[in-house]
């Protein structure tokens, strides 16, 4: 997470609520990141959770902030002293969600981004599924994929083969999700992520003061 798990700020009328674990998930190139990172600017009521991860560092990313970048004995620590609420092996390196910012942020009311695949979000159902939203991300084609994939022009042509080769079983775990978006358009994308986000927000389950809300409201009436 960016930031700690402070309470929430409650404006009047405002009831409230656990946080939510709101997890972005589709295979490489399908433009989950950015779509992440468009939904962080327009809505400060989330934040990232900062995954750790055994892979070096690309260009413009930074330690602590796009990733908590680990060496393989550090995260098997991790791993397997109960740090991590989910980890997954992908192309050869290792990411994990940390499990205390995230827990304290949900506890707090405060709303959790993930951008993680769906091995992870299989093991965050496990251990959180009532604070749980996962939102898969579908390219509008195969040659779409391929297209964006060459043109971020990061990855060497190998590196893009193989991703591509496991895009058709990353895209079979599409039902596992609660919502699938069909990213062909960013900014009609970016407004069903808002449309779900708010949604959700409003369960009646997941508003934890609603209850004492209402009978203090019946004793006035």
């Amino acid at each position: 997470m960016n930031n700690g798990p402070s309470p929430q700020k409650l404006s009047p009328g405002q009831i409230a609520r656990r946080g939510i674990l709101f997890v972005l998930s589709s295979p490489s190139g399908a433009g989950k990141t950015t779509l992440a990172r468009r939904l962080l600017e327009v809505d400060k009521g989330i934040g990232m959770s900062i995954s750790v991860t055994t892979r070096k560092p690309r260009p413009g990313e930074v330690d602590g902030l796009d990733y908590i970048f680990v060496d393989d004995r550090r995260f098997t620590e991790m791993r397997e002293g109960g740090e991590l609420l989910e980890w997954a092996l992908v192309f050869g390196n290792q990411y994990g969600t940390p499990r205390a910012p995230v827990e304290g942020a949900v506890r707090a009311g405060r709303d959790v981004l993930f951008d993680i695949d769906w091995q992870g979000a299989q093991q965050l159902a496990e251990k959180m599924a009532g604070d749980l939203v996962r939102i898969f991300i579908l390219p509008p084609s195969g040659s779409a994929l391929e297209q964006r994939l060459r043109a971020r022009n990061q990855d060497p042509p190998e590196v893009v083969a193989r991703r591509m080769a496991a895009a058709a079983a990353e895209i079979s775990h599409w039902g596992e999700y609660d919502y699938v978006v069909i990213n062909a358009d960013l900014d009609h994308s970016l407004a069903s992520l808002q449309s779900v986000l708010a949604a959700e927000r409003l369960r009646r389950d997941r508003q934890t003061g609603l209850t004492a809300f209402v009978r203090e409201m019946q004793k006035s009436l």
